[in-house]
């Protein structure tokens, strides 16, 4: 008999408008839960963001995740898990409601029984889409209550993009990402461009794999430039070193809370700076994402803000600050 039992589910949810990048926009933040529950009826719950540009579908992440629950074990399957199942979306829902899973057996909450600090508000980014100079600058003064903003840019013009959220929301910190749309011919250019305009960092500024170009522009550079698309685990922290100043952990990469601490601490060992981010999903991707927060340079959690409406019991925000989690949300 198995020692888990899974309740698999995709949900669809609709976000507040459309979400564009420069590979494309979408409605809605398609996320696929899982619900673990041993024979004493004990249940964590976790989720994923399925994503196509790692190859993986809500479909096939959702008879991944069923399939391996059936295989872990009940002594140690977190630990089982990690062999079970290689980084991604699906070991990450698994490995989160296993988290929550043991706080709930344990009665301790997860900060704890990781080692963490105890989860505490904090600031967060808040993401604007991808639009023409204009509309990029109405949504600025829409959300001038945010510290941050995070602008999605492409290969079309993005100084004149940043400029004209700078002019609509002055007092802002900006921080961008191209999501791989430049090229390496431009790179040094446009961050010269950024860099004047007052932007403090950026991420994957290049296609993943074109990482070494960025080698030619010397640190300290002009803007910070952190790796997404280039970082997924602990295992890439070496290679990304000589090349980004930042590593953007998401749990969707790394395959779950396990893997993200592993991640984090690989980073810090090679001396470059943390962000923790997000893929598009509700607050119960996010709660466990919080925990990884302590110490970042950037913390980019607004995933639930996009949406139309959240969970109930959904994280509490109070302008760019995102509370901790409610007792009995996930992981406490």
């Amino acid at each position: 008999m198995a020692a888990f039992t899974a309740e698999v589910a995709a949900e669809r949810w609709p976000l507040r408008e459309t979400f564009t990048i420069s590979r494309g926009g979408r409605n809605t933040a398609e996320v696929v839960t899982v619900t673990l529950s041993d024979l004493a009826g004990i249940s964590g719950r976790g989720e994923c963001a399925p994503y196509r540009r790692y190859g993986e579908t809500v479909a096939g992440v959702t008879e991944t995740i069923t399939a391996a629950a059936a295989e872990l074990p009940a002594a140690q399957p977190w630990d089982a898990l990690q062999e079970i199942l290689p980084p991604g979306a699906a070991r990450n829902a698994l490995d989160c409601a296993l988290w929550d899973w043991r706080a709930r057996r344990e009665g301790r909450p997860v900060w704890q029984l990781a080692g963490l600090a105890k989860p505490r508000p904090l600031l967060s980014a808040f993401t604007l889409s991808l639009k023409e100079p204009e509309a990029m600058a109405e949504a600025a003064a829409r959300a001038r209550g945010f510290p941050i903003l995070k602008l999605k840019l492409g290969a079309a013009d993005p100084a004149a993009c940043v400029l004209a959220v700078k002019k609509a929301a002055p007092a802002a910190t900006l921080i961008a990402d191209a999501n791989e749309a430049w090229r390496a011919d431009t790179v040094t250019e446009i961050l010269r461009d950024l860099a004047a305009l007052g932007v403090a960092m950026v991420e994957q500024p290049l296609p993943a794999g074109d990482d070494q170009a960025l080698a030619a522009i010397a640190k300290p550079r002009p803007v910070a430039i952190a790796a997404d698309e280039s970082f997924h685990t602990a295992a890439d922290a070496g290679a990304i070193a000589a090349v980004y100043d930042i590593a953007n952990i998401k749990l969707d990469k790394t395959g779950g809370l396990t893997a993200a601490l592993a991640a984090a601490a690989a980073i810090r060992r090679q001396g470059m700076k943390i962000m923790v981010g997000c893929m598009p999903a509700t607050s119960l991707s996010i709660a466990p994402a919080h925990l990884l927060t302590a110490g970042a340079a950037w913390v980019d959690l607004d995933a639930p803000l996009l949406l139309a409406e959240d969970r109930p019991g959904a994280m509490r925000w109070d302008g760019g600050t995102v509370q901790p989690p409610a007792a009995g949300f996930w992981g406490a």
